[in-house]
């Protein structure tokens, strides 16, 4: 069999995020996905997601001009090889960014493919679920408002999510979220990447008090894995990252420097689920837990609960704390008494509904 077409399907989809939507590039933050449609000749469509947010015009631009022209022709059942020859032929254009993301959806619709072609979930074909459901933590928006924080962490908790994560860069916002949720409700920060070494190592100081599950990506560059290291050393708490590594290579490197507790892969961003097994193999050499990078409404996230069904600890998914005004993928990503399902149906488990695409695509 071959891969008939490939294309790239913009949404941008209605959503709350309890607070005012804070800009970037000068414009409020749109939830906006990219989905990756890929149709064999045989008639079967498999569904992925890339990388999209702000970025989607460059990885959908990738995807239509670079990756669909070198992909349409080929075995859609050979992922491996398919892949490994795109990332060779497409390297020298970059091995993160915009054609990093296009492969990730590609790959995520190959597996998606895979499965329907076997008639079994994504989760069989990587070893087999262990668990039927797992349990989500919420992801916040950034707010920069401690009331905000405070509120939106309670309310999470009242939804019933066991874990919270803070995307704020102030410890009066970490203790404002611990005061709001009690001691009994994981708490983690994510501060992006903004701090020199010396900088993460005097915040985490005055963050001890809070008992953080983990602090995210606390060092700027975020490829400085000996920085990390040391702030690892010297924090008193565990340290995430993962989500803006390039490769597997690169989280082998970072396990190698001892730069992180929990590792965060984000398959819509490091390769897709190729990619990411890969990761999980050398994660697991090292002893390092992951906890993937998913915050996200679309096959990336079914992608990332089909993985993280097949580890044998129970493991947590990110769950973006807003409310959608439409989802494509509707109660297959809902959650209830915040845990969400393991899907069971061939592929991914859930194709995009096709009235919500048309509805809110972009172009």
């Amino acid at each position: 069999m071959t891969i008939r077409s490939v294309e790239a399907i913009p949404l941008s989809l209605p959503y709350e995020m309890f607070g005012p939507k804070p800009l970037f590039a000068g414009h409020p933050r749109q939830m906006e996905i990219l989905l990756i449609r890929v149709e064999t000749e045989a008639g079967i469509v498999g569904w992925g997601e890339a990388f999209g947010y702000a970025i989607w015009p460059a990885t959908r631009a990738a995807l239509v001009n670079l990756v669909a022209p070198l992909a349409v022709g080929k075995d859609e059942a050979d992922i491996a090889g398919l892949m490994l020859s795109l990332q060779r032929q497409l390297h020298l254009l970059g091995r993160t960014g915009a054609v990093t993301f296009a492969l990730s959806g590609l790959d995520i619709a190959l597996w998606d493919i895979a499965g329907k072609t076997a008639g079994q979930p994504v989760s069989a074909l990587l070893g087999g679920a262990k668990h039927c459901d797992l349990p989500a933590y919420a992801s916040l928006m950034r707010y920069g408002d401690t009331a905000l924080v405070a509120a939106n962490s309670a309310k999470a908790a009242g939804r019933g999510f066991r874990a919270i994560k803070l995307h704020e860069v102030t410890v009066q916002n970490v203790a404002a979220a611990r005061e709001a949720i009690g001691p009994n409700v994981g708490l983690m920060m994510d501060v992006n990447c903004p701090w020199t070494v010396a900088q993460a190592l005097e915040i985490a100081t005055d963050l001890r008090p809070f008992d953080l599950m983990w602090f995210e990506e606390p060092v700027w560059p975020p490829e400085d894995f000996a920085g990390l290291a040391a702030v690892r050393r010297g924090a008193g708490m565990p340290i995430s990252a993962g989500e803006n590594a390039m490769s597997a290579m690169n989280f082998e490197q970072m396990f190698a420097a001892g730069a992180v507790d929990v590792a965060q892969p984000s398959v819509t961003k490091i390769g897709g689920i190729s990619e990411f097994m890969k990761i999980v193999a050398i994660a697991a050499k090292h002893g390092v837990p992951l906890v993937p990078h998913c915050p996200y409404f679309g096959p990336g996230l079914l992608a990332s609960v089909h993985i993280v069904a097949t580890f044998v600890a129970e493991t947590m998914i990110e769950y973006s704390f807003a409310d959608l005004g439409a989802s494509p993928l509707g109660q297959s990503i809902a959650l209830k008494d915040g845990r969400i399902a393991v899907p069971t149906g061939p592929g991914l488990g859930c194709d995009p509904d096709q009235a919500i695409v048309a509805q809110y695509r972009l172009a």
